[in-house]
C-alpha cells in the first residue's frame, strides 16, 4: 500500500476462481469500495482469473498474467478455487494447482484463520452457548512445507497393485519463522502458545516440537504448550474458550481449521490471510460450492471479513478493518443472513447483504457483537 499527500492507495488484484467464489468476491468488493470512501483510501480494483475459470479461458489453472498481477498488486483477494471437470488432470493441470502457484509465486508461508463466537450465531451451532461463549482463537498454520507440498510423490503400479505416496518435510528455517509468528501473535493477545504436532509418530514433528521449544526462549512472557494433534481436535470442540493461538503444519492447519469453523456457525464465517511475501493473499476458508454457484445465495461474509483482514495486515488501516468487523456484526445483530444463518429472521442474497454491511460501514455504526 503505498501513501500520497490526499491520503492512501490500495491496489488489489480480485480473482474470483470457481463456484461461488466470483459472487463472494464481487460482494466484498462493494463493502471494499464503500469503507475505501469512508476512509479516503484511493483502491484500485483488478480482475484476473485462476482455476477453472482459467483452465476455460486459457488452458491453465494460473496464468502467467494473474501471477503478473498479483505480483504488481498490493493484496491479493480469492474467491475460490475448485472443478470437478479436472479432477482426472495430472495434480499441476487441475483447478486447484492454481492456488498452489500463487501461494508459491507470491512466497506465502504463513496462513492466518481467526475463530470467532459471535453470540448471535450460536443457535446456529451444535454447542452449548457456554461452551463457546466468548471463544477468540487464532490459528497460524504453516504453508510452504508439509506433505501438501513435499516431494517425492506419485503414482506406481498396475491395476490390482496400486500404489500412491506423498512427503512430508520440514527444515528448521521454515519451521522457526513460522513459530515467531505464533509467538508474536500470542505476545499481542493473551500470552498463551499452542504448538500442535504428532510427535510420539513422525520426525518431522519432533523436529518441529525441537525448534519451537528453541524459539520459545526468544519469549519468555508467552507459555507455550504442545500438543498431539488427536488430543488438541477434541480439546478444540470440548474446551475452546481455554485457546488463544494454536500454531500448526500445513495438513493438521487446514484440518483443524475447518473443524473450528463449527464454533463460528459454519465456513461461510471464517476468513483468513496468507502472509510472506510483498503481496497478501486473502480468501475465505470455504470451498467453490457449486450447487450453490449461480444463485444469489452463497454467504460472502468469509470473504468481506478476509477484506478486513486485508486492511489490517496490508492497508495497515485497524480502523478500517474494524469498520467492517463492526458492520457485520451489526447486520447479524438485527437477523439479516443469507440461508445458510439459522438465525436470520430476514433472509437476502448475496449482494443484497454485501450492500447490506456496505451501509452500514458507510454509516459508522459499531457494537459489540460477540
Amino acid at each position: 500500500m503505498s501513501s500520497t499527500a490526499k491520503g492512501s492507495s490500495l491496489h488489489v488484484a480480485a480473482l474470483g476462481g470457481d463456484g461461488v467464489g466470483p459472487e463472494v468476491v464481487a460482494g466484498a468488493i462493494v463493502v471494499l469500495e464503500a469503507t475505501a470512501k469512508r476512509f479516503g483510501i484511493r483502491l484500485k480494483v483488478d480482475h484476473g482469473l485462476v482455476g477453472g475459470a482459467a483452465i476455460d479461458a486459457c488452458g491453465k489453472p494460473l496464468p502467467d498474467e494473474t501471477l503478473a498481477l498479483a505480483k504488481v498488486a498490493d493484496a491479493v483477494l480469492l474467491g475460490a478455487v475448485g472443478d470437478a471437470r479436472f479432477e482426472n488432470r495430472p495434480h499441476p493441470e487441475r483447478a486447484e494447482a492454481g492456488l498452489g502457484g500463487l501461494r508459491r509465486g507470491l512466497d506465502l508461508w504463513s496462513n492466518l484463520r481467526p475463530i470467532q463466537a459471535r453470540s448471535i450465531l450460536a443457535a446456529a451451532t451444535p454447542f452449548r452457548p457456554e461452551v463457546i461463549q466468548d471463544v477468540d482463537i487464532l490459528i497460524v498454520r504453516e504453508l510452504s512445507g508439509g506433505i501438501y507440498v513435499g516431494g517425492p510423490r506419485g503414482r506406481e503400479g498396475e491395476l490390482g497393485q496400486r500404489a500412491a505416496y506423498d512427503t512430508m518435510r520440514y527444515d528448521e528455517h521454515q519451521i522457526a519463522r513460522i513459530a515467531r509468528v505464533g509467538f508474536e501473535a500470542a505476545r499481542k493477545r493473551r500470552h498463551r502458545l499452542i504448538s500442535v504436532d504428532k510427535a510420539n509418530v513422525l520426525q518431522c514433528s519432533v523436529l518441529w516440537r525441537e525448534v519451537v521449544n528453541e524459539v520459545a526462549i526468544e519469549f519468555p512472557d508467552v507459555k507455550l504448550e504442545h500438543h498431539l494433534v488427536d488430543s488438541f481436535a477434541m480439546r478444540l470442540i470440548t474446551h475452546p474458550r481455554e485457546l488463544d493461538v494454536v500454531v500448526t503444519s500445513n495438513l493438521f492447519g487446514d484440518i483443524l481449521s475447518d473443524e473450528a469453523s463449527v464454533i463460528a456457525g459454519g465456513l461461510g464465517l471464517l476468513p483468513s490471510a496468507s502472509l510472506g511475501g510483498n503481496t497478501g493473499l486473502y480468501e475465505p476458508v470455504h470451498g467453490t460450492a457449486p450447487d450453490l454457484a449461480g444463485q444469489d445465495k452463497a454467504n460472502p461474509i468469509a470473504t468481506i471479513l478476509s477484506a478486513a483482514m486485508l486492511l489490517r495486515h496490508t492497508a495497515r488501516n485497524e480502523a478500517a478493518a474494524q469498520a467492517i468487523e463492526a458492520a457485520v456484526d451489526e447486520t447479524l445483530l438485527a437477523g439479516i443472513g443469507t440461508s445458510d444463518l439459522r438465525h436470520s429472521r430476514k433472509v437476502v442474497g448475496t449482494i443484497e447483504l454485501a450492500e447490506t454491511i456496505a451501509q452500514r460501514v458507510v454509516a459508522g455504526q459499531a457494537v459489540a457483537g460477540r
